[in-house]
C-alpha cells in the first residue's frame, strides 16, 4: 500500500514537471509569435538587454518554431510513457488491495492514468500557456528569453538536423523553405486591418478614413486632387496691377497667370501686387511658375512643391495645356477632408447619409469618397469623380432629373453567401450645372440572384428618365457616412 502510494506521488510529480515544461515549449511558440517586435526592437535599442535576447529569438523564428514543436512532441510522449507505468500500476495495486479483482483494477487504473494525465496536459500544458501568451506576449517573451536561448543553444544542433529533414521534403515537392516568418504588412493588410479595427469598434470611423486616405495617398496622381480649370480664376500678363489688386481684394490671394495657347506662364501673389505700381504689368512681377502633369503622383508634386517653394502649382494635361491649379492646402485636404477658413461661407458636406442605404452627395466627389461611404467597390474606368462616373455609365450628359441606374461589382464576400447578390445604384440627378451632374442622391439596392437573373447583366448602366422614381433603397446592416467637403466654388485664399 505504501509503496503503490509513493509511487503513485512520484508518477504524479514527474506528469507535473513534464506538464511544466510541455507549457513553456507552448508559450514560447505563441508568444514570440505574437510579441510586437518594434517594441522589443525600441527597448533593445535603449539598452534593455532582456529585449535584446528577446529580439534575438524573434529573427530566427523558423529555428525558434522548430524547437518549440520538438520539445512539445518529446514531452507530450514522455507524459503518455510515464502515466501508465507510474501512475497506472500505482492506482491499481490500490484499487487491487480494496479487493478489486487484478484485471479490472489495472484496467481502470490504466484508463484513468491516461485521463487524468490528458486532463492536465490539455489544460496546463496546452491551453493555459497558449491563452497567456497571446494575452500577455511582451511580457512571456521577456521572461522566457534566457531560457529560450539556453535551450536552442544546447539542443541546436538536433534542431538543425530536423530543420534540414523537412526542408528537403518541400524541396522535393518544389517549395523553397521560408526560415524567418515575415512580421511586415503591405498596404493591403493595412487595408485589411483598418477595415477589420472599424467594424469590431476598435477604431473610430473618423479616424479609419484618415487612415484609408493616408494609405491612397501614394497611388493617387495630381489629376485626382487639383482644382480643375472651370473652376479656378486666372490672370493674363498684360492685365494691369490696379485691375489685378481689384480682383485679389474679390476674390483671392494668389493667381496663375496665363498666356497664349492656354499655357501657364506664371504666378501672381498679393505681395507682389502690394509692392508694385497700379500701371506696372502681371508680366512685370509675375514669379516662375511651379508646373507639374496631371499624371505626376501627389508624392512626387508635394516634394516638387517643397523644392521650389511654392503654395500653388499649375497643373497641365499631356497635351500641354492648363488643366487646373494644385495647392498645398489641396494636398492636405486628400488626408483629412475639406479645411475651411474665414473665406468659405457655409461649409457643406460632399456625402451626407440621408437614410438607410441613401446619400446625397456632390457631383464632384472622388470616388473613391464615394465608396467608402457606400461600403462598396464602384465600377472603375477612366474618370475621378461620381459625375463622371454617371456620365461614363450613361452613355451621354443626363438632364435634371434622370434616374440612371449603375451596377455594382460583385463583392467577392458574397462568394460565402447562400444566395449570391445584385447590387445597383440609382443615381437621381438633382441638380446639372456646366452640362454635368453637381448634386445627386444614391440608393443601394440589393436584389437577390434567382433563376431568372437577367441575362443582360454585364455591367450596362440603364436610364429610367426624367419621369422615373427613385427607388426604396434596401435595408443594409452598416451604413459608413464620409464627411469630407464641399463646395463647387471656394473663396478661400487661391484662385479656385
Amino acid at each position: 500500500m505504501l509503496t503503490d502510494i509513493l509511487t503513485l506521488l512520484l508518477g504524479l510529480l514527474v506528469i507535473a514537471i513534464i506538464i511544466a515544461a510541455n507549457g513553456f515549449f507552448v508559450a514560447q511558440e505563441f508568444a514570440y509569435m505574437s510579441v510586437d517586435r518594434s517594441r522589443l526592437g525600441a527597448q533593445a535599442t535603449a539598452g534593455d538587454t532582456t529585449a535584446q535576447r528577446a529580439l534575438t529569438v524573434t529573427k530566427r523564428t523558423s529555428f525558434m518554431l522548430s524547437g518549440a514543436q520538438l520539445g512539445i512532441t518529446v514531452t507530450g510522449l514522455l507524459v503518455g510513457f510515464v502515466a501508465e507505468p507510474l501512475v497506472g500500476q500505482a492506482l491499481a495495486g490500490l484499487l487491487g488491495d480494496t479487493g478489486i479483482p487484478t484485471t479490472v483494477s489495472i484496467t481502470v487504473g490504466t484508463i484513468l492514468a491516461l485521463a487524468v494525465s490528458t486532463v492536465v496536459q490539455m489544460i496546463f500544458g496546452e491551453l493555459y500557456p497558449k491563452n497567456l501568451a497571446i494575452a500577455n506576449p511582451e511580457p512571456l517573451a521577456r521572461a522566457l528569453a534566457r531560457p529560450t536561448v539556453i535551450y536552442l543553444a544546447v539542443f541546436g544542433w538536433l534542431i538543425t538536423v530536423f530543420d534540414h529533414a523537412a526542408n528537403g521534403l518541400l524541396k522535393l515537392l518544389r517549395i523553397e523553405p521560408v526560415h524567418d516568418v515575415d512580421s511586415s504588412a503591405t498596404t493591403a493588410d493595412l487595408e485589411h486591418i483598418v477595415a477589420d479595427s472599424r467594424e469590431s469598434g476598435d477604431l473610430p470611423a473618423d479616424l479609419s478614413v484618415i487612415i484609408d486616405r493616408i494609405l491612397d495617398f501614394p497611388t493617387e496622381d495630381v489629376e485626382h486632387a487639383m482644382v480643375p480649370r472651370g473652376r479656378v480664376g486666372v490672370v493674363e500678363p498684360t492685365m494691369t496691377i490696379a485691375e489685378v489688386r481689384e480682383l485679389m481684394a474679390r476674390e483671392h490671394t494668389r493667381y496663375p497667370v496665363i498666356g497664349d495657347n492656354d499655357e501657364p506662364v506664371g504666378i501672381i501673389q498679393l505681395i507682389d501686387v502690394l509692392r508694385a505700381p497700379d500701371n506696372a504689368q502681371v508680366v512685370d512681377v509675375m514669379r516662375e511658375p511651379t508646373v507639374v502633369p496631371t499624371l505626376m503622383s501627389l508624392p512626387d508634386a508635394l516634394t516638387e512643391m517643397a523644392h521650389t517653394k511654392n503654395q500653388l502649382a499649375c497643373v497641365v494635361d499631356e497635351y500641354g495645356g492648363f488643366a487646373g491649379i494644385l495647392t498645398l492646402e489641396d494636398l492636405a485636404e486628400e488626408i483629412v477632408g475639406e479645411i475651411t477658413d474665414e473665406h468659405d461661407n457655409e461649409i457643406t458636406e460632399y456625402v451626407v447619409a440621408e437614410g438607410l442605404g441613401m446619400w446625397r452627395m456632390s457631383g464632384d466627389v472622388h470616388v473613391d469618397e464615394a465608396e467608402r461611404a457606400i461600403g462598396h467597390d464602384l465600377p472603375e474606368g477612366d474618370y475621378e469623380t461620381i459625375a463622371g462616373l454617371i456620365i461614363a455609365e450613361h452613355g451621354a450628359l443626363p438632364d435634371e432629373g434622370d434616374v440612371i441606374t449603375i451596377d455594382v461589382p460583385d463583392d467577392p464576400a458574397d462568394s460565402i453567401l447562400d444566395v449570391p447578390i445584385d447590387r445597383y445604384l440609382d443615381v437621381h440627378i438633382l441638380a446639372v450645372e456646366r452640362h454635368v451632374p453637381a448634386v445627386v442622391r444614391v440608393s443601394l439596392r440589393e436584389e437577390e440572384v434567382t433563376g431568372e437573373r437577367d441575362a443582360n447583366r454585364a455591367g450596362s448602366a440603364r436610364s429610367a428618365g426624367s419621369a422615373g422614381s427613385v427607388p426604396t433603397p434596401a435595408s443594409r446592416d452598416t451604413v459608413v457616412s464620409a464627411t469630407t467637403p464641399a463646395e463647387t466654388t471656394n473663396d478661400g485664399e487661391d484662385a479656385r
